[in-house]
């Protein structure tokens, strides 16, 4: 009987593992952007300019500038066209002047409609303390709470990790590392910014924004409006202590000190 032959596989019939892969070019092809609109976050230590550098594949923005308004870039990046805005750096030992406060708040409404795609905190590795977790707290709080939807933390000096995974280090930092982390339902992604030009990390960094925004859609400036106030500079303030956001004292690449020394994120002496 004819139920008795084995079943022949057709040519259609495709391997497991290609059609895994295939589906998977298909999702990639299906959440991707031509423009990619990205505010760049952080305090004034962490190589904030020189991660948009890096993605931009050049040096556009001035690492020595006083970080004062905000500065807008854009190029092609890996066949997108991609706009960054690079934010002033928020104060790490003193309370962050109003002006600021409402300059960074601006940077989200002059990537260009209808708002960025995603804001990109970057958090240098190294000692991370609750001081370090409030900071960042209160001046997220400014663009309302909807901005943890829509961002990815950044971890840059990813080189004092030698040999220490990503993971392992969020474990040994705990619970204010993890709790940033987790108010972004744990999108982090870590950087080298010691290449330039074709930047082989930068493809897996577009297609993780890019599965953000098909899972939250785009931050929208005017739906949060009532949401944004900057802090006035009596409520909550923050101790007047250094951020520990720099490497340890003990680290292999040997920036003993938490405060004079040039910081990793820098080039030719000069921070972002």
């Amino acid at each position: 009987m004819d139920s008795d032959k084995p079943v022949q596989l057709t040519e259609d019939v495709l391997d497991p593992e290609e059609e895994e892969k295939r589906l998977a070019a298909l999702a990639r092809e299906a959440n991707r952007l031509s423009e990619l609109r990205l505010v760049l976050l952080g305090w004034r230590w962490p190589g904030k300019s020189l991660t948009g550098n890096t993605i931009l594949g050049r040096e556009e923005f001035r690492l020595e500038r006083a970080a004062e308004f905000c500065v807008k870039r854009q190029t092609e990046v890996v066949g997108r066209q991609v706009t960054i805005i690079d934010t002033p750096g928020w104060f790490s030992a003193q309370d962050t002047p109003a002006v600021y406060q409402q300059e960074m708040v601006r940077g989200a409404t002059i990537c260009g409609p209808p708002g960025p795609h995603a804001f990109l905190l970057v958090i240098p590795v190294g000692m991370f303390t609750d001081v370090d977790r409030a900071r960042i707290e209160e001046h997220l709080a400014l663009f309302g709470e909807r901005v943890w939807r829509h961002t990815i933390v950044v971890f840059t000096w990813s080189d004092v990790l030698r040999n220490m995974s990503i993971e392992r280090h969020i474990k040994r930092e705990g619970k204010d590392l993890q709790w940033v982390l987790e108010k972004c339902k744990r999108r982090y992604f870590v950087i080298n910014n010691y290449i330039f030009g074709e930047h082989p990390q930068l493809r897996q960094l577009m297609e993780k924004i890019e599965k953000l925004v098909a899972k939250e859609g785009i931050y929208k400036p005017e739906e949060v409006e009532e949401e944004k106030k900057p802090l006035e500079n009596n409520q909550n303030p923050t101790p007047n202590r250094e951020l520990g956001a720099r490497p340890k004292v003990n680290s292999a690449v040997g920036l003993a000190k938490v405060a004079g020394d040039t910081p990793q994120g820098s080039v030719n002496g000069v921070t972002d």
